[in-house]
Formats: C-alpha cells, structure tokens, sequence
C-alpha cells in the first residue's frame, strides 16, 4: 500500500513541470513532436508533426506542445512530449482537457480521457 502510494506520489510528481525531463542527462531536447491522432468515430487516424508552442486544431481540439525530449541514439528509443489540450466544442476559447506528460513507449501511463479524439506521442524530432 505504501509502496504504491509513493509510486503515485513520484509520477503525479514526474508529470507536475515539463522542464523536468529536460533535466535528466538521458533526455535530448528537441523541437518537434510527432504524434497520432485518432477519430473514433469516423476511425480516421491522423500523424501530426506540432512545433513547440504552435497550437493546432485537430477536430474540435487545440493541442500545443510545450516540450518533447528523446532518448539518446545509443538508448532504447523513447520520447516523452509534455501536451496541452484543450476542447474548443461548446467555448470557442478552450476547456482543458489533458495538461501533461505523454511517453511513446508507454501510452497507458498518461492518456487524454475524451470521448471522441485519442493522441499518442510517436516521436520527437
């Protein structure tokens, strides 16, 4: 229990600022993050290549990018991509949505929950 509680602690932590990946030695800074979007309604899935702090629209949401880091070559590859996203459906200027941390190699640890719109972090480059 305890064990678990602190597991919480560290990653609600983890996602809490995006410069702390840019931090760590094993990261790489890098300006663009590739990421996947899917439609569930009409299956369409979407790649998208967002610069950092350039919103864009996807469907009904806004997404921008604050900072998206990369494992080193020589490293397993991974990317970690901090997101903003907000729902501009019912208020043209945004409900947020998701404000955090996204990892390409484990999507489930910190997702965008919406009904209709799905992102993944593929890359960053």
């Amino acid at each position: 229990m305890i064990r678990r509680l602190l597991s919480a602690l560290l990653l609600a932590a983890a996602l809490a600022a995006p410069a702390a990946a840019q931090q760590d030695a094993g990261w790489v800074p890098k300006d663009t993050a590739k990421l996947q979007a899917l439609d569930k309604v009409t299956a369409r899935v979407t790649v998208l290549d967002l610069p950092l702090n350039k919103p864009l629209r996807f469907g009904t949401l806004q997404i921008v990018v604050r900072a998206c880091d990369a494992r080193p070559p020589e490293e397993v590859p991974d990317a970690a991509a901090w997101l903003e996203v907000l729902e501009t459906r019912k208020d043209p200027k945004g409900v947020p949505v998701f404000r955090g941390w996204m990892f390409a190699n484990a999507p489930g640890v910190s997702t965008l929950e919406h009904p209709v719109y799905d992102l993944r972090v593929l890359e960053c480059h």
